[in-house]
């Protein structure tokens, strides 16, 4: 079992910055592809960034990609997602997700593990 922890969310003006952190304990860490989902008021969950285990490759959905940037740092067993030029449409409860390796890394029901999620909140 790998038990997750999101924390850095908040209230954030647009066109700011944030950094989510994802803490994982139990079982390690490393062996696991990492995901950040993302899920707003009436809405489906939906892919936001993935990172390979070694950290070698990362993935973006569209709507982040050069505004976002996902990291680990497997030996302190913590996930990252920097998260720059916000946008009201950022806002959402943000979950870090933990899953075999994967060439599909978007696919939400690939991921095992999966935190309580912390909220982002995007004022125009």
């Amino acid at each position: 079992q790998v038990q997750l922890v999101e924390s850095g969310g908040g209230l954030v003006q647009a066109g700011g910055s944030l950094t989510l952190s994802c803490a994982a304990s139990g079982r390690t860490f490393s062996p696991y592809m990492m995901g950040w989902f993302r899920q707003a008021p009436g809405k489906e969950r939906e892919f936001v960034a993935a990172i390979s285990w070694s950290g070698s490759s990362a993935y973006y959905a569209d709507s982040v990609k050069g505004r976002f940037t996902i990291s680990r740092a497997n030996a302190a067993n913590t996930g990252y997602l920097q998260m720059n030029s916000l946008k009201p449409e950022d806002t959402a409860v943000y979950y870090c997700a933990a899953g075999p390796p994967s060439n599909r890394p978007a696919l939400r029901n690939w991921y095992d593990y999966w935190g309580q999620g912390t909220q982002v909140t995007v004022s125009s």
